[in-house]
């Protein structure tokens, strides 16, 4: 009898830790199917600290610190913000853990001028696709761009036109942007909390981008060109003076498919 309840302890333990494991991993969705919903997606912020996280100085964007620096990032307020450390020097903040084909969902509230990215599968020199959080005068939000790899890709479907609330929409984008200009303002809420979302599958892979849960991109590589799996990064761009200006993203999560 003893020896039976232990094996049946054993199991019990044994089919916990599977169901666990299940939980952070799933079957890759199909390629039209909808974000995953929140609740079934792992927390990678704690709100208070860095952890699972770390700082990397060895992307071009660190130039300015000869790569001694990787920018300023901490907690603030829940939320984890980076800045410039010094004038024109940025920098990546990347996770410890290495993710394959996955989906990662944000909350971002940045300031209108700082160059920043969502990067997936990223090497601690930056290298990977990122999902654009060029949130300028000129700039994107959630187009696709290769950074440091090879092929040119820079897919996007809408500009920023001078203030956050405008944008000029490309009619010759490959992927047609999913809403017109006049309707930008109800999509995105201006100094709030909005949220952004990358799922990326394969290799060569296809990646998937929404805004506040509308689809906004999708773009299939055409050859691998890029390892298969790497960190989860965020970005404060090199160059200019963004010193005061700042990038801010909170709860961090992510649904594993690999």
């Amino acid at each position: 009898m003893r020896s039976f309840l232990a094996v049946s302890r054993v199991f019990g333990v044994c089919a916990a830790a599977a169901l666990c494991l299940a939980s952070l991993r799933a079957e890759p969705p199909q390629k039209d199917a909808p974000p995953i919903p929140k609740d079934q997606m792992t927390r990678l912020d704690d709100g208070t600290s860095l952890k699972g996280w770390h700082v990397s100085a060895k992307s071009g964007h660190s130039g300015t610190s000869k790569n001694k620096s990787g920018g300023k990032w901490e907690v603030v307020e829940g939320a984890i913000t980076g800045s410039q450390d010094i004038p024109g020097n940025g920098g990546l903040v990347l996770t410890d853990e290495q993710f394959g084909d996955f989906e990662v969902r944000i909350e971002m509230r940045n300031d209108y001028g700082p160059d920043s990215g969502l990067f997936l599968r990223s090497t601690e020199r930056g290298q990977a696709y990122q999902a654009m959080i060029d949130y300028h005068d000129n700039g994107n939000l959630m187009g696709v761009y290769g950074e440091g790899l090879s092929g040119g890709i820079h897919r996007r479907n809408f500009s920023f036109k001078g203030q956050v609330t405008s944008i000029v929409v490309d009619e010759k984008s490959d992927f047609k942007a999913p809403f017109d200009a006049k309707k930008w303002p109800e999509l995105w809420k201006a100094d709030e909390w909005n949220e952004l979302r990358a799922r990326i599958i394969g290799n060569p892979p296809t990646v998937t981008t929404w805004i506040n849960g509308v689809k906004t991109m999708e773009f299939t590589d055409t050859e691998k060109r890029h390892p298969d799996k790497g960190s989860i990064g965020l970005q404060v761009h090199g160059g200019g003076d963004y010193t005061k200006q700042f990038v801010r993203y909170r709860d961090i999560r992510v649904k594993k498919f690999d």
